[in-house]
């Protein structure tokens, strides 16, 4: 049922019973590889990074579940919960793909963070303008972006290439050394 893709989950502070629950919704279409890790980023209480061997596209979404997405959106949201507000939870999900799409989110809020969280599928709608060819750098591989709270919406945020990374601002990118 996995069609041969893997998903990684890497964690730390994450208890037995949220990465089970996390499992159940993708062990259906995906092997799952766990690896807890030490806590590197002494900012967070806990940590998840979720790599999607897939690219962040309609297909995904309907290739995946609307409703199968709405659950594991759900469980992101009941780990904020139960650290309340603060620093408590971050949790990164990297799409393959080319580029490569990566979300972060780390908002202290628990309602932002749950904006943030509900809001990821309206990307979709912004990506064939965000990766417009002539809008990028040459030879991007990986776009990052963050939810910014105080327009509540995601914005990129920063641009990879083989030597060189961008951070964008207003509305273009610059190179940043």
């Amino acid at each position: 049922m996995s069609q041969g893709l893997t998903t990684t989950l890497t964690y730390y502070g994450i208890s037995p019973w949220e990465i089970e629950v996390l499992y159940g919704f993708l062990n259906s279409h995906f092997k799952i590889i766990q690896e807890e890790i030490e806590q590197d980023d002494e900012d967070f209480v806990s940590f998840l990074n979720v790599d999607i061997p897939l690219t962040f596209n309609e297909a995904f979404f309907q290739w995946f579940e609307f409703k199968r997405w709405e659950k594991v959106k759900a469980v992101f949201k009941e780990m904020k919960r139960r650290r309340g507000s603060g620093n408590a939870l971050k949790v990164r999900m990297n799409f393959s793909g080319n580029p490569k799409i990566i979300f972060t989110i780390d908002i202290e809020d628990k309602q932002w963070f749950d904006n943030a969280i509900e809001k990821i599928d309206f990307i979709l709608e912004l990506l064939p303008y965000h990766l417009d060819p002539a809008k990028l750098p040459n030879g991007i591989s990986e776009i990052s972006y963050r939810f910014d709270s105080e327009s509540v919406r995601w914005r990129l945020n920063t641009a990879k290439s083989e030597n060189k990374r961008y951070a964008f601002t207003g509305d273009s990118w610059r190179e940043v050394t």
